[in-house]
């Protein structure tokens, strides 16, 4: 019979807090996100959603058509709070639309009049 060693996590003393495992939107982001997702809807442009909670970062992905590549993604990258801001709209070849502290600001680039239907 062999044994196996296990390492441990290190013991958090009183006062320190663990960072989290995965990244993810509070309430109130997912609510300005879904507000702009239900519009774009409603008005034919997007179709379908996915969201992924990774280590670094969270995206909310918006699809046209659910077997498509996302065509917009958002993008929450706590690392960046300190630099360029942690919110960000990339576009499908990966340009980077609108960057911010905010994520109302971000989201001001889907306003109503870019996506008219003429």
């Amino acid at each position: 019979m062999s044994s196996k060693i296990v390492s441990l996590p290190p013991q958090l003393t009183s006062g320190q807090v663990r960072p989290p495992s995965q990244i993810a939107f509070n309430r109130q982001e997912l609510g300005q996100i879904l507000s702009v997702y239900g519009r774009m809807v409603s008005q034919g442009h997007w179709k379908d959603y996915a969201l992924d909670f990774l280590k670094d970062k969270a995206v909310f992905s918006v699809y046209r058509k659910a077997s498509e590549y996302p065509l917009y993604r958002i993008e929450k990258v706590p690392g960046l709070r300190q630099k360029q801001g942690q919110f960000s709209v990339i576009a499908p070849g990966g340009l980077i639309m609108k960057r911010g502290h905010e994520l109302a600001s971000v989201l001001k680039v889907f306003d109503r009049k870019r996506f008219q239907v003429k």
